[in-house]
Protein backbone atom coordinates (compact mmCIF):
# COMPACT_ATOMS: atom_id res chain seq x y z
CA UNK A 1 0.00 0.00 0.00
CA UNK A 2 1.29 3.53 -1.21
CA UNK A 3 0.81 6.83 -0.20
CA UNK A 4 0.83 9.63 -2.58
CA UNK A 5 -0.44 13.55 -1.33
CA UNK A 6 0.16 17.02 -1.57
CA UNK A 7 1.56 19.27 0.44
CA UNK A 8 -1.49 20.70 2.15
CA UNK A 9 -3.45 23.20 0.00
CA UNK A 10 -0.35 25.04 0.00
CA UNK A 11 1.51 23.81 -2.59
CA UNK A 12 -0.54 22.47 -5.44
CA UNK A 13 0.76 20.10 -7.92
CA UNK A 14 1.75 21.36 -11.58
CA UNK A 15 -0.44 18.31 -12.56
CA UNK A 16 -4.37 18.65 -12.10
CA UNK A 17 -6.57 16.74 -9.26
CA UNK A 18 -7.87 14.23 -12.32
CA UNK A 19 -4.67 14.13 -14.42
CA UNK A 20 -2.45 13.08 -10.54
CA UNK A 21 -5.42 10.53 -10.16
CA UNK A 22 -5.10 8.61 -13.83
CA UNK A 23 -1.40 8.86 -14.07
CA UNK A 24 -1.32 6.92 -10.28
CA UNK A 25 -3.64 4.70 -11.65
CA UNK A 26 -1.79 3.99 -14.63
CA UNK A 27 1.70 3.37 -12.98
CA UNK A 28 2.27 -0.52 -13.32
CA UNK A 29 1.34 -2.23 -10.51
CA UNK A 30 -1.73 -0.21 -9.15
CA UNK A 31 -4.76 -2.10 -8.61
CA UNK A 32 -7.00 1.18 -6.88
CA UNK A 33 -6.37 4.61 -6.27
CA UNK A 34 -8.66 6.64 -3.80
CA UNK A 35 -8.58 10.29 -3.24
CA UNK A 36 -9.10 11.67 -0.18
CA UNK A 37 -10.29 15.19 1.03
CA UNK A 38 -10.79 16.46 4.88
CA UNK A 39 -12.53 20.20 5.94
CA UNK A 40 -13.43 20.96 9.20
CA UNK A 41 -17.14 21.83 8.92
CA UNK A 42 -20.23 21.97 11.73
CA UNK A 43 -23.56 20.31 12.11
CA UNK A 44 -26.75 22.06 12.81
CA UNK A 45 -27.64 21.58 16.05
CA UNK A 46 -24.08 20.46 17.63
CA UNK A 47 -21.85 22.70 19.51
CA UNK A 48 -18.29 20.57 18.67
CA UNK A 49 -17.06 21.17 14.85
CA UNK A 50 -17.24 17.98 12.93
CA UNK A 51 -14.13 16.80 10.89
CA UNK A 52 -15.28 14.84 7.61
CA UNK A 53 -13.17 12.74 4.92
CA UNK A 54 -14.48 12.72 1.74
CA UNK A 55 -13.31 9.73 -0.66
CA UNK A 56 -13.59 9.17 -4.62
CA UNK A 57 -12.02 6.04 -6.57
CA UNK A 58 -11.39 2.93 -4.83
CA UNK A 59 -14.03 2.04 -2.08
CA UNK A 60 -12.62 -1.46 -1.41
CA UNK A 61 -11.91 -0.58 1.79
CA UNK A 62 -15.27 -0.07 2.99
CA UNK A 63 -15.91 -4.17 1.97
CA UNK A 64 -14.15 -4.31 5.58
CA UNK A 65 -15.00 -1.52 7.38
CA UNK A 66 -18.64 -1.34 7.61
CA UNK A 67 -20.43 -2.92 9.95
CA UNK A 68 -24.32 -2.08 9.64
CA UNK A 69 -25.20 -0.18 6.23
CA UNK A 70 -23.44 0.84 3.48
CA UNK A 71 -21.10 2.80 1.97
CA UNK A 72 -21.58 6.61 1.05
CA UNK A 73 -22.09 6.63 -2.54
CA UNK A 74 -24.72 9.53 -3.27
CA UNK A 75 -24.59 13.18 -2.53
CA UNK A 76 -25.62 13.85 1.13
CA UNK A 77 -24.88 10.32 2.16
CA UNK A 78 -22.41 9.67 5.46
CA UNK A 79 -20.86 6.97 7.63
CA UNK A 80 -19.17 7.72 11.05
CA UNK A 81 -17.84 5.37 13.79
CA UNK A 82 -19.97 3.76 17.07
CA UNK A 83 -18.19 6.90 18.86
CA UNK A 84 -19.49 9.30 16.86
CA UNK A 85 -22.93 8.29 16.21
CA UNK A 86 -23.45 7.63 20.74
CA UNK A 87 -21.77 10.85 21.35
CA UNK A 88 -24.99 12.49 19.15
CA UNK A 89 -27.36 10.48 19.59
CA UNK A 90 -27.52 9.13 15.94
CA UNK A 91 -28.12 6.13 13.87
CA UNK A 92 -28.90 4.97 10.54
CA UNK A 93 -31.46 6.48 8.69
CA UNK A 94 -30.98 10.23 10.98
CA UNK A 95 -30.42 12.98 9.16
CA UNK A 96 -28.20 15.78 9.64
CA UNK A 97 -26.72 19.17 8.08
CA UNK A 98 -23.57 19.87 7.52
CA UNK A 99 -22.19 23.17 7.07
CA UNK A 100 -18.95 24.61 5.41
CA UNK A 101 -18.40 27.98 4.32
CA UNK A 102 -22.17 28.92 4.15
CA UNK A 103 -22.85 25.90 2.27
CA UNK A 104 -25.31 23.82 3.43
CA UNK A 105 -25.92 19.85 2.72
CA UNK A 106 -28.41 17.46 4.57
CA UNK A 107 -26.44 14.05 4.63
CA UNK A 108 -28.42 10.89 5.86
CA UNK A 109 -26.28 7.95 7.80
CA UNK A 110 -25.89 5.09 5.63
CA UNK A 111 -23.89 3.32 7.13
CA UNK A 112 -21.48 2.70 10.47
CA UNK A 113 -17.88 1.48 10.39
CA UNK A 114 -15.80 -0.40 12.47
CA UNK A 115 -14.00 2.04 14.74
CA UNK A 116 -13.56 6.10 13.58
CA UNK A 117 -12.61 9.51 15.28
CA UNK A 118 -15.63 10.53 17.80
CA UNK A 119 -15.50 13.85 15.60
CA UNK A 120 -15.03 12.52 12.28
CA UNK A 121 -17.52 11.47 9.68
CA UNK A 122 -16.75 9.93 5.90
CA UNK A 123 -18.59 10.62 2.64
CA UNK A 124 -18.52 10.68 -0.81
CA UNK A 125 -16.84 12.83 -3.32
CA UNK A 126 -20.28 14.22 -4.54
CA UNK A 127 -21.03 15.86 -1.07
CA UNK A 128 -17.76 17.31 -1.38
CA UNK A 129 -18.31 19.20 -4.59
CA UNK A 130 -21.60 20.60 -3.05
CA UNK A 131 -19.83 22.13 0.40
CA UNK A 132 -16.05 22.86 -1.52
CA UNK A 133 -17.01 23.04 -5.18
CA UNK A 134 -14.07 23.21 -7.66
CA UNK A 135 -11.49 21.91 -5.04
CA UNK A 136 -9.23 19.09 -5.26
CA UNK A 137 -7.88 15.82 -3.22
CA UNK A 138 -4.81 16.23 -0.41
CA UNK A 139 -4.24 12.87 -0.38
CA UNK A 140 -4.30 9.87 -2.77
CA UNK A 141 -3.91 6.49 -1.51
CA UNK A 142 -2.67 3.23 -3.59
CA UNK A 143 -3.67 -0.03 -3.38
CA UNK A 144 -0.92 -2.10 -5.29
CA UNK A 145 -0.93 -5.43 -6.33
CA UNK A 146 0.11 -8.57 -4.34
CA UNK A 147 3.84 -8.59 -4.62
CA UNK A 148 4.51 -5.26 -6.02
CA UNK A 149 7.26 -3.69 -5.04
CA UNK A 150 5.90 -0.68 -2.98
CA UNK A 151 9.52 1.49 -2.78
CA UNK A 152 9.99 1.30 -6.47
CA UNK A 153 6.26 2.83 -7.08
CA UNK A 154 7.35 5.41 -4.67
CA UNK A 155 9.78 6.58 -6.83
CA UNK A 156 7.98 6.12 -9.59
CA UNK A 157 5.48 8.69 -7.81
CA UNK A 158 8.06 10.93 -7.36
CA UNK A 159 8.79 11.10 -10.65
CA UNK A 160 5.18 12.79 -11.71
CA UNK A 161 4.95 15.95 -9.84
CA UNK A 162 7.29 17.77 -7.45
CA UNK A 163 4.66 18.36 -5.38
CA UNK A 164 4.15 14.93 -5.00
CA UNK A 165 4.95 13.24 -1.54
CA UNK A 166 4.94 9.49 -1.64
CA UNK A 167 5.58 7.25 1.67
CA UNK A 168 4.91 3.54 1.68
CA UNK A 169 2.49 2.55 4.61
CA UNK A 170 3.89 -0.39 6.65
CA UNK A 171 1.78 -3.77 6.19
CA UNK A 172 2.58 -4.95 9.40
CA UNK A 173 -0.37 -3.69 12.49
CA UNK A 174 1.43 -2.94 15.32
CA UNK A 175 -1.64 -3.14 17.10
CA UNK A 176 -2.70 -6.65 16.19
CA UNK A 177 0.71 -8.03 17.12
CA UNK A 178 0.46 -6.20 20.44
CA UNK A 179 -2.91 -7.80 21.32
CA UNK A 180 -1.85 -11.30 19.78
CA UNK A 181 1.37 -11.10 21.93
CA UNK A 182 -0.96 -10.13 25.08
CA UNK A 183 -3.26 -12.93 24.66
CA UNK A 184 -0.55 -15.29 24.19
CA UNK A 185 0.77 -14.26 27.18
CA UNK A 186 -2.09 -14.10 29.46
CA UNK A 187 -3.48 -17.35 28.41
CA UNK A 188 0.08 -18.93 29.51
CA UNK A 189 -0.27 -17.70 32.47
CA UNK A 190 -3.83 -18.80 33.22
CA UNK A 191 -2.93 -22.39 32.01
CA UNK A 192 -0.06 -22.42 34.43
CA UNK A 193 -2.52 -21.01 37.49
CA UNK A 194 -5.36 -23.51 36.42
CA UNK A 195 -2.70 -26.31 36.45
CA UNK A 196 -1.23 -25.33 40.06
CA UNK A 197 -4.74 -25.10 41.04
CA UNK A 198 -5.60 -28.98 40.37
CA UNK A 199 -2.17 -30.08 41.85
CA UNK A 200 -3.06 -28.16 44.74
CA UNK A 201 -6.06 -29.91 44.90
CA UNK A 202 -5.39 -33.17 43.92
CA UNK A 203 -2.43 -33.02 46.69
CA UNK A 204 -4.81 -32.34 49.14
CA UNK A 205 -7.29 -34.78 48.35
CA UNK A 206 -4.47 -37.57 48.43
CA UNK A 207 -3.77 -36.77 51.74
CA UNK A 208 -7.17 -36.73 53.17
CA UNK A 209 -7.34 -40.20 51.40
CA UNK A 210 -4.13 -41.34 52.35
CA UNK A 211 -5.79 -44.54 54.44
CA UNK A 212 -8.19 -44.92 51.45
CA UNK A 213 -5.18 -45.55 49.17
CA UNK A 214 -3.51 -47.72 51.88
CA UNK A 215 -6.39 -49.70 52.26
CA UNK A 216 -6.10 -50.25 48.40
CA UNK A 217 -2.78 -51.14 48.19
CA UNK A 218 -2.88 -53.41 50.95
CA UNK A 219 -5.59 -55.58 48.87
CA UNK A 220 -3.47 -55.81 45.88
CA UNK A 221 -3.51 -52.57 43.86
CA UNK A 222 -0.24 -51.64 42.07
CA UNK A 223 1.30 -48.00 41.51
CA UNK A 224 0.30 -47.89 37.77
CA UNK A 225 -3.44 -48.45 38.82
CA UNK A 226 -3.51 -45.74 41.62
CA UNK A 227 -1.82 -43.37 39.40
CA UNK A 228 -4.77 -44.70 36.90
CA UNK A 229 -7.57 -44.09 38.97
CA UNK A 230 -6.02 -40.24 40.28
CA UNK A 231 -5.38 -39.24 37.46
CA UNK A 232 -8.83 -40.38 35.72
CA UNK A 233 -10.70 -38.67 38.34
CA UNK A 234 -9.56 -35.16 37.63
CA UNK A 235 -9.61 -35.61 34.02
CA UNK A 236 -13.32 -35.84 33.98
CA UNK A 237 -14.17 -32.96 36.05
CA UNK A 238 -11.20 -31.37 33.56
CA UNK A 239 -13.74 -32.29 30.74
CA UNK A 240 -16.97 -31.10 32.70
CA UNK A 241 -15.37 -27.80 33.30
CA UNK A 242 -14.66 -27.63 29.46
CA UNK A 243 -18.20 -28.29 28.61
CA UNK A 244 -19.54 -25.81 31.00
CA UNK A 245 -16.23 -23.24 30.62
CA UNK A 246 -16.98 -23.05 26.63
CA UNK A 247 -20.33 -22.22 25.86
CA UNK A 248 -20.09 -19.34 29.21
CA UNK A 249 -16.53 -17.85 27.16
CA UNK A 250 -18.15 -17.50 24.24
CA UNK A 251 -21.25 -15.62 25.66
CA UNK A 252 -18.91 -13.60 27.26
CA UNK A 253 -16.98 -12.87 24.34
CA UNK A 254 -19.95 -11.72 22.68
CA UNK A 255 -21.10 -9.95 25.68
CA UNK A 256 -17.54 -7.92 25.64
CA UNK A 257 -17.65 -7.21 21.64
CA UNK A 258 -20.56 -5.81 21.02
CA UNK A 259 -20.06 -3.46 24.02
CA UNK A 260 -16.85 -2.28 23.44
CA UNK A 261 -18.31 1.14 22.70
CA UNK A 262 -15.59 2.71 20.83
CA UNK A 263 -15.39 -0.29 18.68
CA UNK A 264 -18.13 -2.33 16.25
CA UNK A 265 -17.29 -5.48 15.24
CA UNK A 266 -19.16 -6.76 12.23
CA UNK A 267 -20.39 -10.61 12.29
CA UNK A 268 -17.61 -11.91 9.91
CA UNK A 269 -14.90 -11.24 12.94
CA UNK A 270 -17.40 -12.24 15.84
CA UNK A 271 -17.83 -15.28 14.22
CA UNK A 272 -14.73 -16.96 15.26
CA UNK A 273 -15.33 -20.20 17.08
CA UNK A 274 -15.73 -22.99 14.94
CA UNK A 275 -15.69 -26.59 15.73
CA UNK A 276 -12.34 -27.80 15.61
CA UNK A 277 -11.22 -25.30 17.53
CA UNK A 278 -14.08 -25.48 20.34
CA UNK A 279 -13.19 -29.71 20.51
CA UNK A 280 -9.04 -28.08 21.27
CA UNK A 281 -10.09 -26.12 23.90
CA UNK A 282 -12.00 -28.95 25.52
CA UNK A 283 -9.13 -31.05 25.36
CA UNK A 284 -6.83 -28.23 26.54
CA UNK A 285 -9.31 -28.73 29.80
CA UNK A 286 -8.70 -32.06 30.11
CA UNK A 287 -4.92 -31.89 29.66
CA UNK A 288 -4.35 -29.52 32.10
CA UNK A 289 -6.01 -31.22 35.02
CA UNK A 290 -4.07 -34.68 33.50
CA UNK A 291 -0.80 -32.64 33.93
CA UNK A 292 -1.37 -30.79 37.18
CA UNK A 293 -2.64 -33.84 39.01
CA UNK A 294 0.48 -36.02 37.59
CA UNK A 295 2.69 -34.88 40.08
CA UNK A 296 0.64 -36.02 42.98
CA UNK A 297 -0.58 -39.42 41.64
CA UNK A 298 2.94 -40.72 41.36
CA UNK A 299 3.75 -39.70 44.65
CA UNK A 300 0.22 -41.41 45.99
CA UNK A 301 1.74 -44.17 43.90
CA UNK A 302 5.03 -44.14 45.92
CA UNK A 303 3.32 -44.43 49.12
CA UNK A 304 3.90 -47.41 50.99
CA UNK A 305 1.26 -49.23 53.55
CA UNK A 306 4.02 -48.97 56.30
CA UNK A 307 3.67 -44.85 56.35
CA UNK A 308 0.07 -44.98 55.73
CA UNK A 309 -0.42 -46.64 59.07
CA UNK A 310 2.27 -45.07 61.35
CA UNK A 311 0.87 -41.52 59.92
CA UNK A 312 -3.20 -43.24 61.38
Amino acid sequence: MTTAGTDGDRTRPRLSDPEIEERLRSLPDAKGVRARALAQASMTGQTLPVFADFYRGDNSLYDHTIVKGRAPAAAGEIVAGPAFLTQRGLKLGDRVTLELDGRKVTATVVGQVIEGNARAVEASWATYGELAPGVGATEYTVRLAPGADARAYAEKVAALDPALHASVLDQGNAGTATVIAFATVFTALLTTVAALGVFNTVLLNIRERRRDLGMLKSIGMTPRQVVLMTVTSVAGLGAVGGLLGIPLGIAAHRLVVDHVGVVAFPESMKDVWHAPQLAAMLLAGVLIAVLGALVPARSAARMTIASVLHTE
